[in-house]
């Protein structure tokens, strides 16, 4: 009997999240030992129980409720909470009650949708929705700005809202089975996405595979820090253009429809490419000779028929599928490629080559193929390595900055730079532009002719005291770094550039935002650090809609306006180093939110 009534006098003193209660499920329940490592650490975790979705049998964990002897100033705020691989079919809106959640793992359970209570949950950074049933996404969805994390994969979704962009601070968007760096998109029945994608520019990596997508938009290719895009298994017929993608290192976009490679000048850190099981008929010359640094290139199950003498110039190239394609020949320039370690040809009518020699493997192949090489077809073969040495040179040539698509003349100690290296960057197509740490004092008029192709320049770490009103023309700038000269103003024309997203003034000589910052509409990102500014325009700000990232630090500001607190699309709001009392250092040591939320509390009512 005594046994018994422990029993029930533990369940008096159990406070259930999601759980069905009865007696099979007692197990699964909070015990007082559990209750009490909760609001010690501020985690729970309750995978893999068996919880249910009756609203009937869910409840919601009540922290205020406490045994007595505990010491309740002492709680922390539940910050993580994980509830997957369950049951659960429904989440109640009292979900919006864990305010200070940062990480919510509702993973493999039987959601079809959510409660608009979810957008209540402004501190995510990490959100896991992975393998359930969800067919939509509630708009409150996209009041979680701060995430970073966030996996929808294998879900039912046709559509993504346009508010999508608005999610500005995700880095990633791919699965892991490890829950701390999960992000996905893949394994829905997505036909198209949004096109605010381009506005998240953090993103570094995409998991798009396994939906019904026929087409990309276009504005993806801004996603300059992306590392890694996976589109396989959907309906594409074509990539865009995916030149502006500099850092792209893998790319996976096989069992798609894909007719041909698209263009990849400038990706130049390429390192994987995979377009097995599409309708690719051409492996084309400009292909080679952007790809130098491709390991791996998958180009299975396709439609081709020749390559070309210019593949030798993917000089790191290790592995090379060519499997079931059309090819009846190889190029003797195969043979100069020293590195190849795997060479799949199986499925291919190579008439020209003897069945003994292909059946002896890559090392046989690649030596019949440069036996068989002549002198002509190697000088055929443009800027192939050779042991030949050249003066350096201080002005790239029209060939090197097609190639990567930029003019480079950072660290030159140039004073000055000729128009005519300028005209050569034009016929080049040239969209970046780079001048740091030289020692110029004025912004080179030359840079009139370029000006409209621009999407990055960079002039910091000179002596500039102005900038010229022709930089206006630079109509798709997107990124302008201005850092580390002797900058006190910059002209109102500059705030025509409303594609611009990312300016930085740091380290100059402004005693404040220079008005036509206001004006350009598109800025997620201002660096303003170490300077003299003296205050804060709370109204100009409020005009940025797409502000995020915003660095005030080191400068004069004596005073911080309550208003600022208004500003909420603020992610990253950067203070110290400022002579301002208020806030104190332990509420700016607590991050933007907090900071936010102390000002917002001192907006007189």
């Amino acid at each position: 009997m005594a046994k018994q009534s422990n029993v029930k006098s533990r369940r008096k003193l159990i406070n259930p999240v999601f759980h069905l209660q009865t007696k099979e499920e007692d197990d699964s329940q909070l015990t007082k030992g559990m209750i009490k490592i909760v609001r010690r650490t501020g985690q729970l975790n309750l995978s893999g129980r068996n919880l249910a979705h009756d609203e009937d049998t869910i409840n919601y964990i009540d922290f205020n409720k406490t045994p007595e002897e505990e010491n309740w100033w002492q709680f922390k705020p539940l910050t993580y909470l994980d509830l997957s691989s369950n049951v659960i079919q429904d989440i109640p809106g009292q979900i919006g009650m864990f305010e200070d959640l940062t990480v919510l793992n509702l993973q493999d359970n039987s959601l079809i949708s959510l409660p608009p209570d979810i957008g209540k949950l402004t501190k995510l950074t990490k959100l896991n929705l992975s393998h359930n049933k969800i067919n939509a996404l509630p708009v409150e969805f996209y009041n979680l700005l701060d995430l970073q994390i966030l996996s929808l994969a294998h879900n039912n979704l046709e559509k993504l809202s346009k508010n999508f962009g608005d999610l500005v601070m995700l880095q990633q968007l791919v699965y892991y089975k490890n829950f701390n760096v999960t992000n996905d998109l893949s394994h829905n029945v997505l036909t198209k996405l949004p096109s605010g994608m381009g506005y998240l520019v953090r993103l570094t990596e995409i998991n798009l595979s396994h939906n019904k997508l026929i087409e990309l938009p276009p504005d993806i290719v801004n996603l300059r820090g992306l590392l890694k895009l996976d589109v396989t298994h959907n309906d594409l017929v074509y990539l865009p253009k995916m030149g502006e993608l500099t850092k792209l290192q893998f790319l996976y976009a096989q069992h798609n429809n894909i007719e041909e490679i698209p263009d990849f000048e400038r990706c130049t850190h390429l390192q994987q490419i995979y377009f097995g099981n599409n309708y690719i008929k051409e492996v084309t010359p400009e292909f080679c000779e952007n790809m130098s640094n491709v390991k791996i290139l998958d180009l299975r199950d396709n439609k081709i028929e020749v390559i070309p003498n210019e593949i030798a110039m993917l000089q790191h190239l290790t592995r090379l599928d060519l499997t079931n394609n059309d090819l009846s020949n190889l190029p003797n320039s195969l043979g100069l490629l020293a590195h190849l370690q795997n060479l799949q040809l199986e499925g291919n009518k190579l008439k020209k080559i003897r069945a003994d020699i292909i059946k002896g493997g890559t090392i046989r192949i690649l030596k019949y193929l440069k036996e068989k090489l002549d002198d002509e077809e190697i000088e055929n073969i443009p800027k192939l390595s050779n042991s030949r040495t050249h003066e350096p040179k201080i002005f790239p040539d029209r060939y090197t900055m097609k190639h990567s698509r930029s003019l480079n003349l950072a660290l030159k100690q140039l004073t000055s730079v000729p128009d005519d290296v300028f005209k050569e960057a034009k016929i080049a197509e040239v969209t970046i532009a780079d001048f740091c740490k030289n020692k110029l004092t004025l912004v080179p008029e030359g840079l009139k002719i370029i000006a409209e192709n621009l999407s990055e320049l960079n002039l910091s770490m000179n002596s500039l005291g102005e900038i010229p009103e022709f930089i206006a023309d630079c109509a798709n700038l997107k990124y302008f770094d201005l850092g580390n000269n002797l900058l006190s103003n910059l002209p109102d024309s500059l705030g025509s550039l409303i594609s611009l997203r990312e300016l930085v003034i740091s380290n100059n000589r402004f005693i404040n935002v220079p008005n036509c910052v206001y004006s350009m509409v598109g800025l997620e990102i201002l660096l303003a650090s170490d300077n003299k500014i003296t205050e804060i325009d709370v109204e100009g700000l409020k005009k940025l809609t797409r502000i995020a990232t915003l660095d005030l630090s080191n400068n004069n500001i004596s005073q911080i306006p309550p208003e600022l607190g208004n500003v909420t699309q603020l992610r990253s709001l950067e203070l110290k180093g400022n002579c301002f009392r208020q806030p104190r250092y332990a509420i700016l040591e607590q991050g933007t939110a907090s900071i936010l939320s102390y000002l917002r509390d001192r907006i007189p009512k």
